[in-house]
């Protein structure tokens, strides 16, 4: 069909450009028209032909029928089936939905601890125990006094999940959801989401001192039971005045206390190996020289590793000074070996074995290297002593390991004294000195029993005695609704591997590099047994005792969060 002169289309130009690449260009006809396959429709539409029959009224509404176009509706309507008094959950687990009552029928530690090991999606919603006004909680400073309070307790010793269970503890008290802390070696944060689409708010403290106050970490304990417990109310003035008041107490020991306290120690590892009167009473005066001397460091600002070098030192120079004077009645070793005692690092390494077991390796890698660093420094510093009483001709016996053990009320009364030393110096209240002092007692008959008596491997006794302090520790804890760290870390003293580590590093001195390593093999067989055996019989009380506030007898989670593959 041509277009006629003077008609709409001689006004168009006649350029490429004037018309689309697809368009039919002028004398060819129209096409015919496309099939229906051309022209997809919704799959979800009736076809041509096709009437819906007519429904009923729904639920709620009014008589009447509804049109067939009126039940074509969004994807995301509910059907007409649905109740919503009687709503079907959107979607329940295998395990099903735990429910957790923050009540106090139960330690906040283990209520915390069931809901950090939870999926965040598991995780009921808060239910406030502290109030707040109407604006809500204020944020910033519920997150500041979170981390304070975690920052005492890491400092402290305490274990990594046990300080995430606190924080969290606070953090829910309070009424904030949606909070994940986080905690390593040296560092704490949290962080808090109000909802799905505001930002979240992060905070962090960096802990930068760490001391050795079970005073203090029992108090910080009260305080938090305090803010979870709705009995009392706590409000964040309250709780931060509180705070100031655990930071400014003083120690509840002097500091000649405590060097006291470091001689007893040593002295009364000295006769759980088999030295007398006068071998206490040198271990003692050696060990409180050596305390001196590391406070003096301390007073200069030496680092700690430097500090463990000086005061190990003095009991080691002294050993060798009997045996430069030939005292027959007088056991060199055993002087040495309770001068090891009051410096190997027990609590350092049961805390770092403990994070481990519970799945938070990295804070778990810190602390054991830090372990390694004070037994390096120890035995550098036994080290420097054996060497120079070689040079001056001194012969120390390596056999003087195989003693007798016949004085079993002895060694029993000396292992509760060396419970109660250690104790002291790690600055317990003293209401809980007498249940350590007891529980240390305790773990030595179950070891002596065991190792002495029924001759089983030392190893296998010390993880069994270690076992046993952890269950009883914490059932003291629960029962005091308190840390399990001061009923466990001085009760573990008599079991530490002293005379192993001395006879390890004498065989090393004099170069007889087999023994001396076989020695400190089993030096750390035992140490490593102890803290697992400490985990372990606290594991085992958890084991048998109901999970706080669930229903339906769930299981209670694991503490790792992966299997390994």
């Amino acid at each position: 069909m041509v277009a006629e002169p003077g008609g709409p289309d001689d006004q168009k130009p006649q350029s490429d450009e004037a018309r689309s690449a697809f368009s039919q260009p002028a004398g060819v006809g129209r096409s015919a028209p496309p099939p229906d396959d051309d022209h997809p429709t919704s799959e979800f539409s009736l076809p041509s032909g096709l009437t819906p029959e007519p429904q009923g009224p729904a639920p709620g509404s009014g008589s009447g029928s509804v049109s067939g176009s009126d039940t074509i509706g969004s994807a995301f309507a509910p059907p007409r089936t649905y109740d919503a008094r009687n709503s079907p959950p959107a979607f329940t687990p295998a395990h099903g939905i735990p429910m957790i009552r923050l009540t106090k029928e139960a330690p906040w530690q283990d209520r915390m601890r069931t809901m950090l090991r939870m999926p965040v999606a598991d995780r009921p919603a808060p239910e406030p125990v502290q109030k707040h006004d109407d604006a809500g909680p204020a944020v910033p400073r519920v997150l500041d006094l979170t981390l304070r309070i975690g920052e005492l307790l890491l400092a402290g010793g305490e274990g990594a999940e046990d300080v995430e269970a606190a924080m969290f503890a606070v953090t829910r008290s309070y009424g904030l959801d949606r909070c994940e802390p986080t905690v390593t070696f040296t560092l704490l944060s949290i962080s808090h989401q109000p909802s799905l689409v505001e930002d979240p708010v992060t905070a962090s403290r960096t802990v930068r001192r760490r001391g050795t106050d079970y005073t203090r970490l029992a108090a910080v304990f009260r305080l938090i039971d305090d803010i979870t417990t709705e009995e009392g109310e706590v409000s964040l003035e309250e709780a931060y005045r509180r705070l100031a008041e655990i930071r400014r107490n003083r120690h509840p020991y002097p500091g000649w206390v405590l060097t006291l306290a470091a001689g007893g120690l040593a002295g009364a590892a000295s006769v759980l190996v088999g030295g007398g009167p006068l071998v206490f009473l040198i271990a003692a005066l050696g060990a409180m020289l050596g305390d001196r001397l590391a406070w003096l460091c301390a007073g200069r600002g030496l680092p700690e590793f430097y500090q463990f070098v000086v005061a190990a030192m003095p009991p080691a120079a002294m050993g060798v000074a009997l045996t430069l004077t030939h005292w027959s009645d007088v056991r060199p070793s055993a002087v040495i070996t309770g001068g090891l005692f009051a410096l190997l690092p027990g609590r350092a390494l049961v805390a770092g074995v403990q994070d481990g077991l519970t799945g938070y390796y990295i804070t778990a890698s810190a602390r054991l290297l830090e372990v390694m660093y004070f037994f390096i420094a120890i035995v550098a510093g036994v080290l420097l002593a054996l060497y120079g009483g070689l040079q001056l001709g001194a012969e120390l016996d390596p056999e003087a390991r195989l003693i007798s053990h016949d004085r079993p009320v002895v060694q029993i009364l000396a292992s509760m004294v060396l419970t109660l030393a250690f104790a002291i110096l790690l600055q317990q209240e003293r209401s809980t000195v007498l249940a350590v002092t007891l529980n240390g007692g305790v773990a030595w008959v179950i070891y002596g029993a065991m190792a002495r008596t029924g001759g089983l491997s030392p190893v296998a006794a010390t993880a069994a005695a270690a076992g046993l302090v952890g269950l009883f520790g914490q059932l003291f804890s629960r029962y005091r609704y308190t840390s399990s760290l001061p009923f466990i870390t001085a009760a573990i003293g008599p079991l530490l591997p002293g005379s192993a580590t001395y006879f390890g590093l004498l065989g090393v001195a004099q170069n007889e590099l087999d023994r001396g390593l076989a020695s400190l093999s089993t030096a750390v067989a035992t140490a490593l047994a102890i803290a697992i055996g400490v985990n372990l019989g606290s594991e085992i009380s958890r084991l048998f005792m109901r999970v706080p506030g669930a229903v339906g007898g769930a299981n209670r989670r694991a503490a790792k969060r992966t299997r390994g593959f």
